[in-house]
């Protein structure tokens, strides 16, 4: 037992650090990993397409608010859904990404999320809950997409394990 539980954490150890380098992660890469290695922070979530012109303007923008946000708790985790994954790379050498990039070519994670259009984009609270979500990205909306996210960064998470943030609810 104590192998399997060693063996998960070293599992979640690896994907969480090649998950924080710039890369597209294997189709085996799941969301649910990354959002594991991320727990507690603040997480704005983008959908997008090589062959997508307001992604390309996006990215300069996630880079700079990645940068900008990340010593508060905050990250940006990228979900590409080109069909052809060599896209995505070449997309990747002419837009830099200092954030995580997940490559989703069959869409699983798109679907589950019901997107609809690309970019498409979701803030994450540090519990984990969909707070905000975005079609579309526009250069004029970047202040507002910033105040969610200071929003987002200035609240504490809930920590049942804490016993002051569970009240007064001890037993006799």
């Amino acid at each position: 037992m104590k192998k399997i539980v060693v063996l998960i954490l070293l599992l979640i150890n690896f994907t969480a650090a090649a998950i924080s380098e710039q890369q597209i992660s294997s189709p085996q890469q799941s969301l649910e990993l990354a959002l594991l290695a991320e727990k507690g922070k603040v997480v704005y979530i983008d959908f997008w397409a090589s062959w997508c012109g307001p992604c390309v303007k996006s990215f300069p923008w996630m880079n700079k608010i990645q940068q900008q946000y990340k010593e508060q708790g905050f990250t940006v985790i990228s979900i590409n859904l080109d069909a052809d994954e060599g896209n995505a790379r070449l997309f990747l050498q002419e837009n830099q990404a200092s954030f995580a990039v997940i490559y989703d070519n069959k869409g699983t994670i798109a679907k589950h999320f019901s997107i609809q259009g690309m970019p498409t984009s979701m803030l994450i609270n540090r519990d984990g809950e969909i707070k905000y979500r975005h079609s579309g990205f526009f250069t004029g909306k970047t202040n507002q997409y910033e105040d969610e996210i200071k929003k987002l960064l200035n609240t504490t998470p809930i920590n049942f394990s804490n016993k002051t943030n569970r009240g007064n609810y001890e037993s006799e």
